[in-house]
């Protein structure tokens, strides 16, 4: 039976900078000593922004306008482990202040060129080049195996290749 979920990322920008978590406080986290963004998952009757903004807010104490947030890309993550995750990306600019302390992990202000040099998830590389690059919407497919290893990676319905692009990096 395969396990499903609707989530949303965001990454929040100031100064040439992604507001990153470092996941390291929750058991049983499939994003375990990965960085990432904030987000979660749709609660009931959720729009994709008022999911974006709840879990800011939660996990930031930021209160970001839903007219501020960039609904950037849809992104398909299936795993061979039985996970299928259906995730709206969001980018917004971040107000003045610091984030709260946060109980999913360790927030931190990273440079976007120094994101690559983390350790996140290979498909995540892809999906920073796609949001740097333009500003165009977009669908992504990743695919990856038991162990965690991007197998696929598919752009706006067209099969990627996925290794030439990472190997850029």
């Amino acid at each position: 039976m395969r396990r499903t979920g609707l989530t949303t990322l965001i990454y929040l920008e100031r100064d040439d900078k992604y507001l990153m978590m470092h996941r390291i406080s929750k058991k049983n986290d499939i994003n375990k000593d990965k960085w990432i963004g904030v987000g979660g998952h749709f609660e009931d009757d959720e729009s994709p922004e008022e999911c974006a903004k709840r879990e800011i807010f939660e996990e930031t104490g930021f209160d970001i306008p839903l007219e501020d947030l960039e609904y950037r890309s849809v992104i398909t993550f299936i795993s061979d482990k039985g996970d299928y995750e259906l995730m709206s990306l969001f980018t917004a600019k971040c107000p003045e202040g610091e984030p709260k302390e946060c109980d999913e992990g360790r927030l931190e202000w990273v440079k976007k060129s120094d994101v690559y040099d983390l350790n996140i998830w290979e498909g995540d590389k892809i999906f920073f080049l796609l949001l740097e690059e333009s500003k165009n919407f977009f669908s992504l497919k990743m695919a990856y195996d038991v162990d965690d290893n991007l197998r696929e990676a598919v752009l706006n319905g067209k099969e990627l290749d996925y290794k030439a692009v990472l190997s850029k990096l």
